[in-house]
């Protein structure tokens, strides 16, 4: 076992492996390890000089277990098993994920919202989901003081939480034993006859019996090569960092307001604040997601409708003292039209994909990346994959996060 050291990139590209993936942030990152923990030959490709520098590095790295479906929930079920026994499963000791659990809290404002709350905590229950908690509005404000009055009861669970997600993603590969390989770019996926025979890369040619797409918002331009339509959609999603704000209770969880979608959570001295916005347009694969400055007046301007100050009263004074210093940071969550990700086999022999994560990637990695490597090697039915690229998609209820 060991504690760490440095990332052990190649710099050289083998011409020969037996699996091929593409994309080394965390979603990558976990195939990798569960494929070459299964003893194949496996080869990491980043385009990039380090690893977790793309959509990885602009996610919160939050995980929940408060689904709307039983398949997701299992999924990031194992994904947290996996990060609370993360040294014991990788043998990287020292290794700091981050790691914090100190729960997600969905408040509702209104009787319609804290009668969907219920609905959602009942089937929750019904899958084995049995420690969340639905608190009423007088519970809810001896637990959580700073929400505003008109807050009239939540759905809160205590074992949720977020870790680094780029720590992930580098003691997941560097437990792997997979070849990493930075600074390459793939250029095309070889098929003949109807299955993967390598890639072509800035670096030259790699020969390999199976290929996994995990390229977050570049997988469907790189299926497109090869004549797969993957179902996604890229939109931007921001995330403000407020580096000072000593009002935010050190110990708060993840507290969102249901009825918009606008949340926040304590991070080091100051906080993390996020909203998706329906409204954001669609657009091509970018190498870098410019931010707009808007967004944290969106956040932080309490006359604004969408305002953090709408639940939590002292983001008003944050405000009123001028918010402070933040950083923006944006990426682009590559959504399918059922929210839920794409994974497995494609119509190409040895061709697999792990994307479409809708958001949801760091909390799936783990979970993903096990069920993908268990497809290819023929450990899982595909036909009893609820996750198969090709089923059908209808439109679901969107889920605030």
């Amino acid at each position: 076992m060991t504690s760490g050291g440095e990332i052990p990139f190649s710099s050289k590209l083998p011409r020969v492996a037996e699996l091929v993936v593409i994309g080394g942030g965390v979603v990558g990152a976990a195939t990798a390890f569960f494929a070459a923990r299964a003893g194949l030959e496996t080869v990491l490709l980043e385009r990039r000089p380090m690893l977790g520098t793309l959509s990885t590095s602009a996610a919160t790295g939050a995980f929940r277990l408060q689904f709307d479906n039983a398949d997701e929930l299992e999924v990031v079920r194992e994904s947290v098993h996996f990060f609370r026994h993360f040294a014991e499963r990788t043998g990287l000791l020292e290794h700091d994920l981050g790691l914090v659990e100190q729960g997600y809290l969905w408040v509702a404002r209104d009787e319609e919202t804290a009668e969907r709350q219920q609905e959602r905590v009942a089937r929750q229950r019904a899958w084995g989901l049995d420690d969340v908690e639905i608190l009423g509005s007088a519970e809810l404000h001896r637990r959580f003081p700073y929400l505003s009055p008109d807050a009239l009861q939540a759905r809160y669970r205590a074992g949720d939480g977020w870790l680094d997600p780029r720590q992930l993603t580098v003691g997941l590969a560097r437990a792997s034993g997979a070849m990493l390989v930075s600074n390459v770019e793939v250029r095309s996926i070889d098929v003949s006859e109807g299955r993967v025979r390598g890639v072509e890369t800035s670096k030259g040619s790699l020969t390999a019996k199976a290929v996994v797409i995990a390229a977050g918002n570049f997988s469907r331009t790189l299926a497109r090569t090869v004549g797969i339509d993957l179902p996604i959609r890229l939109v931007r999603r921001h995330r403000l960092v407020m580096l000072e704000v000593p009002d935010v209770p050190a110990d708060a969880p993840m507290t969102i307001d249901e009825s918009n979608g606008t949340h926040w959570r304590p991070a080091g001295n100051g906080a993390h604040l996020m909203r998706p916005d329906p409204d954001e347009p669609s657009g091509d694969a970018l190498e870098d997601v410019p931010t707009q400055e808007s967004f944290a007046f969106d956040m932080l301007d309490p006359a604004r409708p969408f305002a953090a100050a709408g639940l939590v009263p002292f983001w008003r004074d944050v405000w009123a003292r001028g918010a402070g210093p933040w950083l923006l940071k944006a990426g682009q969550y590559d959504l399918t039209p059922d929210h839920r990700a794409l994974l497995g086999p494609t119509t190409i022999e040895g061709l697999h994909v792990n994307c479409g994560h809708s958001g949801h990637g760091v909390m799936a990695s783990v979970g993903a990346g096990r069920r993908v490597v268990d497809l290819l090697l023929g450990r899982l039915d595909p036909e009893r994959n609820p996750f198969r690229a090709d089923r059908p998609m209808a439109g679901r209820e969107r889920d605030v996060l």
